[in-house]
């Protein structure tokens, strides 16, 4: 393979992402119509039924037949998720019960009409936002779709129509979809359904069939149709060609920008680039620059409905600020290395675009470059006519600064009318150039330019001779006059420019002190709660609300109680909110397309690695939520989710270092206390040894005897725990040697048995081992000392005269030993922790440490095996060892 045909290795690596993304989530089907009565919901119920006669699991979640026999029918032999009732001005409304299908969780959910508004207190205002959940969850979804409810072909299809479509899916859910299943009918099929009564009845039908359902309407969206699907087809190639690197003719560099703002034409713009940018396969951005001025209410609503819908049509959002419109486009536009800009055409008025400096389109035209600017003509709609350009302009404030305006012209001008005699009229001028640069510092741009002709004419008229009259007698002051004029336009320009750049700065100033108050307490706190006390009262000054911090516990739930540090309380309904968005790692509640209604807004808190908590912000009576706010709560998000993951690395460090110094500790004082106790030891068994030998010469030597066995007995015991001491530091330090050997198992019983012969001569010991047992190779000291625990073990907990039993056999090349007892078996508590280091068992006899099951378990781990345990069916429990090894049978021939 050559280097040019050869894949890209980052282009492979993203498309392994991008599989076991795939994998995780649920494929998306959607069964997309040009109209009503297409028959998507009969095409798609077809395909379930094949789908279940090969197994699958397939459950309808909600599927509108609207009366019709044929889908009815097709309906029967599915199973159905019962729909959910919700109240709604006291009308009893039935939509998809998400809980229950994620609860039955089928294999495949059929969710008719994908562009569905749900009512009102659903956990999404959008039916399509309900299946992007359960595609999360990792069910497979198959969905009915028109062409017309497609968010990039509203305006096409209103411009063919006539009718608005206000329920639209956003493109990006399209371009999840893995298949795109086209439901094609010719238009003359169509109209016949639609007289037969398939379609709607009645009335409605003739309605439909005189207006939407023309032909030449159905003969439109039929192409539309059938040019979506190819669409989504070709991109589908484009993606595997561009990760195999093989190239085509469809290979693009373009890359769109479009400029937006709050203009209820922004949202035109945006489908129009989504449509070309889809045709070229090109990228794309939307584009808002950010005004000095405030933006009332409604601007900031619209804004922030624009800025949504480019998202979610697959647009790269980015906000700039700048005093100029034009040079900030640009800039972003070289920035981004786009090649076309997308603007609206203009409808401005001649006066006020005069005021403004000119049309900043045409400006843009001839500033671009090597740039192409695209201007997109806005529709005319018919809800209503255009406000005038007049009334474009927010009159109080206006008509407060042209009052201003006059009253300081006006007052300027009496004092220099006594002042006249004093100062000449030259003087005159500076002091009206001082008054416009003043009133440019507070002043909007039109204003200025207002009073600048204002002083201009009254310097003219009062001043200059001839005095009342505008003619002026010589050149100089004709030429004063003029230069006058100018310089007091071109200083209220620039002025006002200065004013805008300021207020723009000083905004820029306010993040940016108030990210910075925010890392500063972030570092200079010692702990976690001091950093989220402080940055709890960050946001509530810089926002002006009320704040709650739910952490994760170390199970990895959300805890139930709200950090200390929260200044708000919120209620159940707003913490299972919470737990949502952390779930799923998006924004829920107020502001969001996730239970709009609720009261706070939930931001999950989450680094590149972990989820760490929800940040709960509550606005009070608040409606809107400005678009520089909420980048602002996003960034403060993003710092206190570093914040708490640095606490707890620290924290967790600290645990470690402690655990490490603590094993360190526990390992040196194992290893002194084992070897001065085992000296001792070794010196009272030898002298009990001799003291035996010395007995034989004495007269009481059975009472003597007893003493000996006593003091050996106890010893035996001390020198046992010693022993159990000395491997568990040594299992847990992994300082072991593995030594294999063959040997046969009957053999190692035998010696474990010997070991303990005292403590199981009160029992009946029963071995059970096959006659063609095969000899193994394993670590014989291993294997024996791990039955001499268990055996102890058996012989502690069962009562005299029982019977223990040993068994051992082969199994698909592993050696299986069983030691069952007759004891009073193991209770749940005791089952699952009694393999822990010093643990013992409520009912458990004097002496001993706890060591004895622990060693157990690190012998056979080392060995590369596992030990269980398990009650027996009557009484007592059974302990299983289950080890690989190699196994071979030896003749007696050998």
């Amino acid at each position: 393979m050559s280097e040019k045909s050869r894949p890209s290795p980052d282009a492979l690596l993203s498309a392994i992402k991008q599989e076991e993304m795939e994998q995780k989530r649920g494929k998306l089907t959607i069964f997309l119509g040009m109209s009503a009565g297409a028959g998507k919901t009969y095409a798609m119920l077809k395909v379930a039924h094949h789908r279940k006669a090969d197994g699958i699991d397939v459950a309808i979640a909600v599927v509108e037949s609207h009366g019709r026999a044929e889908t009815e029918a097709l309906c029967a032999g599915l199973s159905v998720i019962p729909l959910r009732p919700i109240e709604y001005h006291g009308i009893t409304l039935r939509e998809m019960d998400m809980d229950a299908v994620l609860l039955r969780k089928p294999q495949i959910v059929l969710v008719d009409e994908l562009a569905h508004t749900n009512a009102p207190g659903s956990r999404h205002p959008k039916r399509y936002q309900d299946v992007l959940e359960l595609l999360d969850a990792g069910i497979d979804v198959y969905t009915t779709l028109n062409v017309q409810h497609v968010e990039s072909r509203v305006d096409v299809v209103r411009q063919i129509t006539g009718v608005s479509i206000h329920e639209t899916v956003p493109d990006s859910v399209l371009d999840r979809a893995d298949k795109i299943q086209l439901v094609d009918l010719s238009p003359d099929e169509l109209r016949e359904r639609l007289a037969e009564g398939k379609v709607y009845l009645g009335e409605m039908a003739e309605t439909a069939a005189a207006h939407f359902f023309r032909e030449e309407n159905l003969t439109a969206l039929r192409e539309i149709t059938l040019r979506v699907t190819a669409e989504h087809v070709g991109q589908d190639l484009r993606d595997a060609m561009a990760v195999r690197q093989i190239e085509g003719p469809w290979k693009t560099n373009a890359k769109l920008m479009v400029a937006v703002g709050p203009s209820p034409f922004s949202e035109e713009l945006i489908r129009w680039t989504r449509r070309t940018a889809s045709a070229l396969g090109a990228p794309w951005i939307a584009v808002y620059v950010e005004p000095a001025v405030s933006l009332n209410e409604g601007e900031k609503q619209r804004l922030v409905k624009t800025l949504s819908m480019a998202r979610q049509l697959g647009a790269h959002v980015i906000t700039t600020a700048g005093h100029d419109l034009v040079s900030a486009l640009l800039r972003v536009g070289q920035e981004e290395q786009v090649t076309q800009i997308v603007v609206g055409k203009p409808p401005g008025h001649p006066v006020l675009e005069f005021l403004k400096g000119g049309s900043p389109v045409e400006r843009l035209i001839r500033r671009s470059g090597d740039i192409d600017i695209c201007v997109v003509r806005a529709e005319q709609r018919e809800e209503g006519p255009r406000p005038s350009a007049w009334k474009t302009v927010k009159f109080k404030p206006w008509a407060m600064e042209i009052g201003i305006g006059a009253l300081s012209v006006a007052a300027v001008t009496g004092a220099c009318w006594l002042l006249r005699g004093i100062t000449g009229y030259w003087a005159i001028a500076l002091i009206y150039l001082t008054m416009v640069v003043f009133l440019g510092t507070q002043l909007r741009r039109a204003t200025i330019l207002l009073i600048a002709t204002a002083s201009a004419l009254l310097w003219n008229f009062l001043f200059i001779p001839p005095l009342f009259t505008f003619r002026i007698g010589n050149f100089p002051d004709a030429l004063m006059f003029i230069m006058y004029f100018i310089v007091a336009l071109v200083i209220g320009q620039l002025t006002a420019r200065l004013r805008l750049k300021e207020m723009v700065e000083r905004k820029r100033e306010q993040r940016t002190a108030a990210l910075y108050r925010l890392a500063q307490g972030v570092v200079e706190s010692t702990s976690l709660d001091e950093g989220l006390r402080r940055t709890m009262q960050e946001i509530q000054k810089a926002l002006h609300a009320e704040c709650a911090i739910l952490l994760v516990e170390e199970s990895g739930q959300l805890s139930d109680r709200p950090h200390p540090a929260s200044n708000w309380q919120m209620s159940d309904k707003e913490k299972s909110l919470a737990v949502w968005a952390l779930m799923h790692g998006h924004l829920a509640g107020r502001f969001t397309d996730t239970l709009p209604e609720a009261d706070a807004l939930h931001i999950p808190l989450q680094t590149t690695k972990n989820k760490v908590g929800v940040l709960s912000v509550h606005f009070g009576l608040r409606r809107t939520l400005a678009l520089d706010e909420r980048e602002l709560l996003e960034t403060f998000a993003d710092q206190i989710a570093v914040m708490i993951e640095r606490y707890w690395l620290i924290q967790q460090t600290g645990q470690a270092r402690l655990m490490e110094e603590s094993e360190k500790l526990y390992r040196t004082i194992f290893d002194c206390i084992s070897h001065e106790i085992k000296t001792p030891l070794a010196v009272i068994q030898a002298a009990t040894s001799e003291l035996g030998s010395l007995c034989d010469h004495l007269r009481e030597v059975g009472k003597g005897r007893n003493f000996i066995k006593e003091i050996d007995t106890a010893s035996q015991r001390l020198s046992g725990i010693v022993d159990n001491l000395l491997s568990m530091t040594r299992i847990e330090s992994g300082r072991y040697r593995l030594e294999p050997a063959w040997c046969d198992v009957d053999e190692i019983i035998s010696s474990a048995r010997q070991q303990i012969g005292d403590a199981l001569a009160q029992h009946k010991v029963s071995v059970i081992i096959p006659e063609e047992m095969p000899s193994i190779k394993v670590d014989p000291g291993f294997l024996e000392q791990s039955l001499v625990n268990l055996l102890s073990n058996a012989a502690l907990y069962s009562p005299e005269g029982s019977e223990i039993r040993v068994a051992a056999h082969m199994d698909d090349g592993h050696l299986v030993l069983r030691v069952i007892d007759e004891g009073l078996g193991l209770s749940p508590e005791m089952a699952s922790r009694v393999f822990e280091k010093f643990y013992r068992g409520p009912n458990a006899p004097p002496g001993g440490v706890g060591l004895g099951l622990s060693i157990v378990r690190g012998l056979i781990q080392a060995l590369g095996g596992e030990v269980t345990t398990e009650n027996n069916p009557e009484r007592g429990a059974t302990f299983t060892l289950r080890i690989p090894v190699e196994a071979r049978i030896i003749s007696a021939n050998t």
